[in-house]
């Protein structure tokens, strides 16, 4: 196996898990389960549960007994959303095969799981599918990471040497920390990792630079007495501690997947509960107010700065400056209609259709006219951070107040700020309440919704 497709295999075990349960039902072939509420139902519980449990968690350093407790914590749960569906649609009924079919998913799965995990470690043991790592740090501790891993070589690491800007007689000693990024390329290392003790901070904001931009992974080695920041997972090889940066919520596949099955829903729910009856209605009293057509649509950067049409209901006459000038208090090119639009939000309604064709977020950073991006590119640090996810309807920023037009250099600075903390600290709960925010803010007079 290439040691580059390792991120293959937990995809894989989970699809064989779905599979696996839904062949158990096949097989015992009961028509009171062959049925697409009970397989949708059975499914969808075990991925939500698997989710919270972290029951795929499990690394090529994870133990035993972790193992056991993940397999406890999973099926436990499991259980009690199985029993459930047969008290909701059943009406507690106890319908023929039920617990035969939980206990053969849990035989089942549970052999398959220690399997798993025993047949990598063997695989790993064999030379295969193994992870290339270097150190920067001193020479004992160096040492003790090569013993470490030597002993554990089923642990599927191979340790090059360690850097360090003292010298070091040592078959090891790979050279100084500043030669180390060459070599890290060179050879194809995998893993780097910073004993915190010599490392100096700006060194260290070299190094995580460096592996972020080249996707390689950072471990750091504390010191006894560190104190661990709520930004770092905590994690034991043989008695190291080690300090694993925290992923943010972004870079997290499910993130992306649980957001995007909530701007389905809820875009769907608006567009057929309120676009469907009110937007021909405002299109009657658009074109009554003013000549022009009911949508108005403009090129945005959307996610990684990729070009997409965002829409919304002209709130102006038509005019040749809209790509080059944001509107402003006291615009003359906003009709009488528009201005009622724009202070109440509705002109932002079509963006839904945006969400559904995938475009947008229901909750993001919004997206700027082409011409303030290029401005602002130059002019604020971390603007294109924003573009590392989804443009948004509404955002942090916004029922924050910082919405509308640009006066002063401050009002765009915060709100790169507020979009860039909603990146790095995104929660579903968050996005609930900044969408309650959005629609309280429809009913009060905010200063710059104009």
């Amino acid at each position: 196996m290439n040691r580059k497709r390792s991120f293959l295999i937990r995809p894989l075990i989970i699809l064989i898990d779905l599979l696996t349960i839904n062949a158990i039902v096949y097989f015992i072939s009961d028509k009171e389960y062959l049925n697409l509420t009970f397989l949708s139902y059975t499914t969808l519980f075990w991925l939500f549960i698997s989710y919270y449990t972290k029951f795929y968690n499990v690394y090529r350093y994870t133990h035993i007994t972790r193992l056991i407790t993940l397999l406890f914590s999973q099926f436990f749960v499991f259980a009690l959303a199985y029993l459930s569906y047969f008290s909701i649609f059943k009406e507690g009924e106890v319908v023929e095969n039920q617990f035969i079919i939980f206990v053969l998913i849990l035989t089942t799965i549970t052999f398959f799981k220690f399997s798993t995990f025993f047949l990598l470690k063997k695989y790993r043991s064999d030379g295969k599918n193994y992870r290339n790592i270097v150190l920067f740090g001193e020479s004992n501790v160096a040492k003790y990471v090569e013993k470490l891993f030597h002993e554990k070589n089923d642990l599927g690491y191979r340790f090059f040497g360690f850097f360090s800007d003292k010298t070091y007689k040592s078959k090891t000693y790979l050279g100084s920390i500043n030669t180390a990024f060459n070599y890290i390329l060179e050879n194809k290392i995998d893993e780097v990792y910073c004993e915190s003790s010599i490392i100096s901070q700006p060194q260290l904001v070299e190094i995580r630079k460096f592996v972020t931009k080249h996707n390689l992974e950072l471990r750091i080695i504390p010191e006894n007495k560190a104190i661990y920041s709520k930004d770092f997972i905590l994690e034991y090889f043989g008695t190291i501690p080690i300090l694993k940066p925290k992923p943010l919520p972004f870079e997290q596949i499910e993130t992306h997947i649980f957001k995007r099955i909530f701007d389905i829903v809820f875009s769907s729910l608006i567009c057929i509960f309120l676009l469907s009856w009110l937007l021909p209605l405002v299109w009657i009293i658009i074109r009554i107010d003013s000549k022009g057509p009911l949508f108005f649509k403009q090129k945005r950067d959307g996610l990684n700065g990729e070009q997409f049409y965002c829409y919304k209901l002209r709130s102006m006459k038509v005019n040749s400056d809209a790509d080059k000038i944001s509107a402003s208090k006291n615009d003359k090119r906003v009709t009488k209609v528009g201005r009622f639009l724009r202070k109440t939000s509705l002109d932002e309604l079509p963006q839904f259709f945006n969400v559904l064709k995938g475009d947008m977020s229901t909750v993001g950073p919004r997206p700027h006219i082409n011409i303030q991006t290029k401005k602002y590119i130059n002019e604020v640090e971390n603007y294109l951070v924003r573009n590392s996810v989804k443009p948004g309807i509404t955002g942090l920023a916004q029922i924050s107040g910082y919405r509308g037009e640009v006066i002063k250099k401050s009002d765009i600075e915060n709100r790169v700020r507020l979009d860039i903390f909603y990146i790095e600290n995104w929660s579903f709960f968050l996005d609930i309440k900044i969408i309650v925010q959005t629609v309280f803010n429809v009913f009060v007079k905010e200063e710059k919704a104009y």
